[in-house]
């Protein structure tokens, strides 16, 4: 029998839901690597005190509660029903009122210019139908709203990591799916989004600092959907090759005592026009 979060998710995208659901309050260990990107994400935002702000494929809610410590209204949505939970956990504990919803990035349950702004800290840019996720921004937004995306370059660093896993996944469909990171050109995100949103682009480069290589494995095994849904995919063997090569990629991050990676990528700000 379905249950009400699976039919806020549209079906094509239950596999993605399962996917990112599976850490569950694990991710927010992720987001925490990313903080830097996401305090640039809030600061460019600007929400102010009883602004309507809507914080879409929200995770854990890390960038949703930095919102509402500013006295905004907002609201989050995200595919994993264990990432909603966790996100109300963390919410509640810090006394932050965030209504926090299992939703659809392509099809929002929300009114048309129902919010003052909008934000995705690397989230929307992993929709299976980026027109549709751009249209769903756009129409939720009021005129004269605001937008802020951060999303990965397609030549950063993330990208190379995702290369690293790829290497151990089965082939991809044909055709395949369109890549998450053409979210990270400028051109693409005009495409997407230049008709509603007049756009300005910021470059960015997010530092992720941990101990080693093995520390590294750890925390995206245990916390980061596709890489702990592939590990667990595998037999022994390949999993252990996977892990060493995880490892690697991190190691030739080290300086000195620790491993600093730079992670590139793009904020997008957006207002929206008027109809």
């Amino acid at each position: 029998m379905a249950t009400a979060a699976d039919t806020a998710i549209q079906p094509h995208n239950l596999r993605a839901a399962a996917i990112w659901n599976v850490a569950g309050d694990a991710y927010d260990e992720i987001s925490r690597g990313i903080a830097d990107s996401i305090d640039h994400a809030v600061r460019r935002l600007a929400p102010g005190p009883g602004e309507r702000v809507l914080d879409v494929a929200t995770g854990t809610g890390w960038t949703a509660r930095s919102i509402a410590r500013s006295g905004a209204i907002v609201s989050g949505v995200d595919l994993g029903v264990d990432l909603v939970t966790a996100a109300q956990n963390r919410a509640r504990a810090e006394g932050l009122n965030i209504d926090y919803r299992v939703g659809d990035a392509e099809a929002l349950a929300y009114d048309d210019a129902t919010f003052d702004a909008a934000i995705s800290t690397y989230g929307v840019m992993f929709a299976s139908h980026p027109e549709a996720a751009a249209a769903e921004l756009a129409r939720v937004t009021r005129p004269g709203g605001r937008l802020v995306l951060t999303t990965w370059r397609p030549d950063s660093s993330v990208f190379g990591m995702f290369r690293v896993l790829r290497e151990f996944m089965p082939p991809p469909p044909d055709p395949a799916p369109p890549s998450p990171f053409e979210w990270g050109r400028e051109d693409r995100v005009t495409a997407l989004l230049g008709e509603a949103f007049d756009l300005e682009f910021e470059p960015g480069i997010s530092v992720y600092r941990v101990a080693d290589g093995e520390t590294a494995w750890s925390t995206f095994v245990l916390g980061y959907g596709p890489a702990r849904t592939l590990a667990a995919s595998l037999d022994e063997r390949r999993r252990a090759d996977l892990q060493r090569a995880f490892v690697q990629f991190h190691e030739n991050f080290r300086d000195g005592d620790e491993i600093l990676v730079p992670r590139e990528y793009l904020l997008s700000y957006g207002t929206r026009r008027g109809d």
